[in-house]
């Protein structure tokens, strides 16, 4: 029996994805986990998705698309958490190419559904920006979601959208999403988290990360990304929703625009039309800035007093957690740092390691 699980957006949704699996099938055989090769800057320094071409290693499943084992790599200087994800997790990672737009990830789809016979299909999205219309003023990554559910739509098979930690990805409030949610298949628990509670330790997804933690019963507020968004950790948090996939593409005016694309290129050009910008051009815009930005040497006896400032400051604002990502950009670090002020901090103060975020202290 395979069941196919399409990662909506990359990233930290392909790690959803095996924390679903198991919850929803518990430990019949492993899932097929379709996904894109698109990480943050701090793991894969070049902007924007990558694709086959990207990679050595891979092991073809069908003509368009191929699985990434723990053996492949990434052609420097780009990264990717695929490989390690593989290495730690049971499951298939097969990669979503997207340089063929809509036409490529339509036909992959229907390549991996004709190869496996899948049992189910499910399309996942941790937060879900997946249902946003376009023109939201706080969407920050529409085109990766977009561009899954274009092709989802047209695949000639049974596909269920789920939305998992409504409002998580801090890009559309849990109250502009409740109206689209339909029933709730599973509530994830302490449990359902322990599956992956190794790969939180190392992966930077920020939505995720806020998942696996309500699911652990972390309350309060979190405060993400370089902008610093509040997220409410709530009860609806650990909440996985099923969502009618024809609603969602009639909202999603991105998702409808690209359905015939047959480039990457041509899917940006409509998210700059549609929702005023393309993440992918953040990223670049970003990545000529990181590029100057040396890193320096992490010293307790700096980075400690600097952290208490931005937790003063943080709980002014009513913050109660945070990301390691976020304290890393707020502290002016280099994001290669992560890990090390990860590590650095928890060794420090253990009992604000909340995890997989951390703790904003309380005043005495």
């Amino acid at each position: 029996m395979t069941r196919l699980i399409v990662a909506a957006g990359g990233g930290g949704d392909a790690v959803a994805a095996a924390m679903l699996h198991a919850a929803l099938y518990g430990d019949e055989d492993q899932a097929v986990i379709l996904t894109y090769a698109w990480d943050r800057l701090l793991i894969d320094p070049v902007p924007g998705p990558r694709g086959a071409r990207d990679f050595t290693g891979l092991q073809q499943i069908t003509p368009a698309v191929s699985a990434v084992p723990a053996e492949a790599r990434p052609i420097a200087p780009a990264g990717s958490t695929l490989p390690r994800l593989a290495a730690e997790l049971p499951h298939t990672f097969a990669l979503l190419d997207p340089y063929q737009g809509a036409e490529g990830v339509t036909r992959q789809l229907e390549e991996l559904v004709s190869h496996f016979e899948p049992e189910s299909i499910d399309l996942l999205d941790v937060g879900g920006d997946i249902l946003a219309r376009g023109d939201e003023p706080t969407l920050k990554s529409p085109l990766a979601d977009a561009l899954t559910l274009a092709a989802a739509c047209q695949v000639n098979a049974s596909v269920r959208l789920l939305v998992a930690g409504p409002g998580l990805d801090g890009e559309l409030s849990p109250d502009d999403l409740r109206p689209m949610l339909g029933t709730v298949v599973h509530t994830l628990t302490a449990d359902d988290v322990q599956r992956i509670s190794k790969v939180l330790e190392w992966h930077p997804s920020e939505a995720t990360a806020m998942l696996a933690a309500t699911a652990r019963g972390v309350r309060g507020t979190c405060e993400v990304r370089d902008a610093g968004l509040p997220v409410a950790l709530t009860d609806e948090g650990p909440r996985v929703h099923e969502v009618d996939l024809d609603e969602a593409v009639s909202r999603n005016n991105l998702a409808r625009a690209i359905m015939t694309t047959a480039a990457l290129d041509e899917v940006e050009a409509h998210s700059r039309e549609i929702c005023g910008f393309s993440e992918i051009d953040y990223e670049r815009n970003k990545a000529a800035w990181l590029k100057d930005q040396s890193p320096v040497k992490l010293d307790a006896e700096v980075v400690l007093p600097q952290l208490d400032q931005f937790e003063a400051d943080a709980r002014s604002r009513g913050v109660t957690h945070t990301t390691f990502r976020r304290i890393t950009e707020a502290l002016n670090l280099n994001g290669s740092q992560r890990s090390t002020l990860r590590q650095l901090l928890i060794d420090s103060r253990p009992e604000q390691y909340d995890a997989p975020l951390w703790r904003i202290t309380r005043t005495s």
